[in-house]
């Protein structure tokens, strides 16, 4: 199997974007909330349709404030729009980041792992063989592939 993964990520680019994701962090801390699974349960979804539509909706009520009820404050639908389409904008690109960091995950674990089975069934041998060395080797690795006892 032909190894894709084949450049090693400078640890100096992996501090740098790590850093730079902690600024992201802290610039948007004071904004954003953390919602438990129920209350996320509970709140109205905005996906790509109900966004074209609250778009169209906010719209069309800045332009038509006399059809606005006195209760809508437009202030607050108007940072709500804002917010939802300026930050709907960062997550679709952090998606895009984090499917090529979830892949290059899966590849290099991926190979890494294949590798480490290239390792694990040559010491084995060589501890059948009585190689000097080897047998401590694979004692400790082999604890990986026990099984344990089925529950009656």
């Amino acid at each position: 199997m032909e190894n894709k993964h084949s450049e090693a990520i400078p640890a100096e680019v992996l501090a740098d974007v790590q850093k730079k994701m902690d600024e992201a962090a802290a610039l948007l801390k004071p904004y954003l909330f953390n919602l438990t699974p129920e209350e996320r349960h509970l709140r109205l979804k905005l996906g790509d349709k109900s966004l074209a539509f609250g778009e169209k909706a906010y719209d069309y009520a800045v332009a038509n404030p006399q059809f606005c009820p006195s209760f809508l404050d437009m202030d607050m639908f108007g940072i709500d729009m804002k917010d939802t389409t300026g930050l709907r904008v960062l997550e679709l690109s952090l998606q895009q980041l984090l499917q090529g960091i979830d892949d290059t995950v899966m590849i290099s674990g991926s190979e890494a792992y294949n590798q480490s089975l290239v390792f694990y069934n040559a010491v084995k041998q060589a501890a059948q063989q009585g190689i000097p060395g080897a047998k401590a080797i694979y004692e400790d690795l082999k604890v990986r592939f026990a099984t344990r006892p089925v529950k009656k």
